[in-house]
């Protein structure tokens, strides 16, 4: 079936491309971020898909001051100052006349600057997906849809879902559970698998760690559980968040009680603050030390004693 003539009118904001991801579902996959999240984690890891709007992500530190990105940008964004030294220069970027065009990010021959969130049509984006088609056949991978949340562009994720299916390429949706049910409805049956992340049990932890209930996702568990869905839960595991035994056995209650492949627990760390910095947003990261393995084993363990294959990713 021709994609682009069932699927050209479709569009969405992508965010990035991760290819020969093993990570992300079974196998070797590509990974397309989709922009956009309902959830506000302290610890996210990919701030730059949060805001559904396309953003500009600046890296002071590789700028060699070439000066093209203030030649090109219509808005007067860029401005140099010079610096302390006579050689020197200050390279300030004025984000209330940035529009994220990205017309400095193409010009941009060191990497300071990257447009993160572009549009792109369904046929756009599986011909880069289907590049690796021989990848997925000979390790059992496929397509991720990931992000942000790919269930805030609930018709470009059904389209792409739908387009993977049809060229016989497996599909797995990594998600926060945070949407409405029928969107789940109708991606469940273009969806071989659902990765689906549980941060909290308690409905003020979630709070707390999100800026959202749980309930909608735990509602939303139970519901693509009973409709026969593969499930895999992913656990990230932060310190002094939800690494507390108290945290980790009511998770591991919910595990008994709803059908999943296993549950996989991953490690809290802080390497996206760069990202926070380059984007001009505040840096909510968690100032705590990655969980030890002895932490990590004790965790796994808790959650094993209810029934669940855990894995620690």
């Amino acid at each position: 079936m021709n994609i682009q003539n069932d699927y050209n009118s479709t569009t969405g904001i992508v965010t990035d491309f991760k290819r020969f991801a093993v990570h992300d579902g079974d196998g070797i996959r590509t990974t397309v971020f989709l922009k956009g999240c309902p959830l506000r984690c302290v610890w996210c890891h990919n701030p730059e898909s949060i805001s559904p709007k396309p953003e500009l992500a600046f890296y002071s530190e590789k700028c060699t001051g070439c000066g093209e990105c203030m030649r090109v940008c219509p808005n007067g964004a860029h401005l140099f100052e010079a610096g302390d030294t006579p050689d020197s220069y200050i390279h300030r970027l004025d984000r209330t006349k940035c529009a994220a065009c990205g017309k400095c990010a193409e010009v941009c021959v060191s990497g300071a600057l990257k447009l993160c969130g572009r549009r792109m049509s369904v046929d756009e984006v599986m011909k880069i997906v289907a590049e690796d088609r021989i990848f997925y056949e000979t390790s059992n991978g496929g397509m991720t849809l990931s992000g942000g949340e790919p269930a805030m562009q609930p018709e470009f994720a059904l389209a792409l879902l739908r387009a993977a299916k049809e060229d016989r390429i497996s599909t797995a949706l990594d998600t926060c559970g945070y949407t409405k049910r029928e969107v789940y409805e109708s991606l469940l049956p273009y969806t071989d698998i659902f990765l689906y992340d549980i941060k909290h049990i308690t409905d003020e932890g979630h709070i707390r760690c999100t800026g959202r209930s749980n309930r909608l996702i735990l509602e939303n568990l139970r519901f693509l559980s009973d409709a026969g869905a593969k499930i895999e839960i992913r656990i990230p595991l932060v310190p002094t968040y939800n690494d507390d035994a108290q945290t980790l056995d009511g998770i591991g209650r919910l595990l008994s009680t709803v059908n999943i492949t296993k549950a996989k627990l991953l490690p809290y760390h802080s390497y996206a603050r760069s990202k926070y910095l380059s984007l001009g947003i505040p840096d909510t990261l968690p100032d705590v030390e990655r969980p030890s393995s002895e932490r990590l084993d004790a965790a796994a363990k808790l959650l094993r004693g209810y029934g669940a294959n855990v894995v620690i990713g």
